[in-house]
């Protein structure tokens, strides 16, 4: 029997979540307010609270040990090249999530960004003193577009979301270009990697505030509830304009070209 590579486990991992993202999607398109803040109670904590105690253990055995090595291992250069390198493979969801909500000027920056840095494959950020677009994922598209954030649920590896914003995670990536250009068993490798190295670097950057919470909080998966939704409340508030029109000021475009 062939060896099954890592990419065709993260493939059907990927296809099954979709699945599942699918039936989330509908379920938040429902007459619940389109509002992060408003979810009051958590229909799903049992199985939610059982998720969220897997997913500690596996940062306990393999992605907080992996983080601390990281952290201490790689020279902060390495470490921002790898920063680097995650945000441009971003760029193409942001570019075409940007152009869904209408928000013109950070579609074209995100796309001039890609571009300029691909030819460092995002390692050196070549547009440093460029105005940077603001990172956009599906699940923002779906509440430009009003549809209800949905029950909140904890995802096994990707954490606590709401459905809508557990439907724009897998969408991302099926949006995303660069999961349908064939660039070779190194190229395939760069990709699969992606997800696992962005995890350890994220982990690593917020080493001590994930930390806290994890041991130091009464209740952890409250606390860890919390605070998602927080953050996400604010980033939608910050992101989202009436007019549909993006945050990015058209000056900030037209600087690309001076």
């Amino acid at each position: 029997m062939g060896t099954v590579s890592m990419g065709t486990h993260v493939k059907s991992f990927l296809n099954l979540l979709l699945g599942v993202a699918l039936l989330t999607m509908l379920a938040a398109c429902s007459s619940a307010p389109n509002d992060l803040s408003a979810i009051s109670d958590d229909p799903y904590e049992t199985t939610n609270r059982r998720v969220f105690a897997f997913n500690s253990g596996l940062d306990s055995y393999l992605v907080e040990p992996a983080a601390n090595i990281y952290r201490n291992a790689i020279p902060a250069g390495g470490q921002r090249a790898v920063r680097n390198h995650v945000e441009w493979m971003s760029m193409p969801s942001t570019a075409v999530n940007s152009t869904l909500q209408g928000k013109w000027e950070n579609a074209g920056l995100a796309i001039l960004n890609f571009a300029f840095n691909g030819l460092t494959l995002g390692l050196v950020d070549i547009m440093d003193e460029e105005d940077k677009p603001q990172r956009e994922d599906f699940g923002q598209t779906l509440a430009h577009n009003n549809v209800a954030p949905g029950s909140y649920v904890v995802l096994p590896v990707f954490g606590g979301t709401t459905m809508r914003g557990a439907a724009g995670t897998v969408v991302d990536f099926a949006l995303n270009p660069l999961s349908a250009i064939d660039a070779g068993a190194t190229g395939d490798t760069v990709k699969d990697a992606t997800l696992p190295v962005d995890a350890v670097s994220f982990r690593a950057d917020n080493f001590e505030t994930i930390n806290q919470l994890k041991y130091e909080s009464a209740d952890p998966y409250a606390r860890a509830r919390a605070v998602y939704i927080q953050q996400r409340s604010a980033l939608l508030e910050d992101r989202m304009v009436e007019d549909g029109q993006s945050a990015v000021a058209d000056d900030n475009f037209d600087s690309f070209f001076e």
